[in-house]
């Protein structure tokens, strides 16, 4: 919880926020279930002191992982470390029995969906459908 404003920060920083979602809620809702599927990466700042870099969401629901909020600093991309917290994330949900995991990403998202896809990920041939039962805003 103590890192809740520098996640939404990075989250905002990355594009990754929609004014149908508040962000504090989603941390709220995320530390009720499952709050070890959620991810943070520190690394030292200019000033020697820790800033968090990056985050990972996830969630299993026996039956198949999600993963959500994957964001690493814009001047920290290309550093491995959205890799290596993937690959944190897919350990985890394996301990979990977790067989497979979904990632969404937004179709415009060229140079995101180019990561994905050097991490193994392939587009599944289904259409993701939502609907919102509690409001946000």
């Amino acid at each position: 919880m103590e890192d809740e404003a520098a996640a939404v920060a990075l989250w905002h920083d990355c594009g990754l926020l929609r004014p149908w979602n508040d962000p504090h809620k989603d941390i709220a809702r995320k530390q009720t279930v499952q709050p070890g599927l959620f991810l943070v990466a520190m690394a030292r700042g200019l000033d020697g002191e820790n800033v968090l870099v990056a985050t990972a969401m996830a969630g299993y629901d026996g039956h198949r992982g999600s993963v959500y909020y994957l964001a690493v600093a814009p001047g920290r991309q290309r550093l491995a470390i959205g890799r290596s917290l993937m690959e944190r994330v897919e350990q985890q949900l394996l301990a979990m029995g977790c067989p497979k995991v979904h990632v969404l990403v937004r179709t415009a998202n060229v140079q995101v969906m180019a990561f994905y896809e050097k991490l193994g990920y392939a587009r599944d041939d289904a259409l993701s459908l939502g609907k919102r039962l509690i409001p946000d805003l």
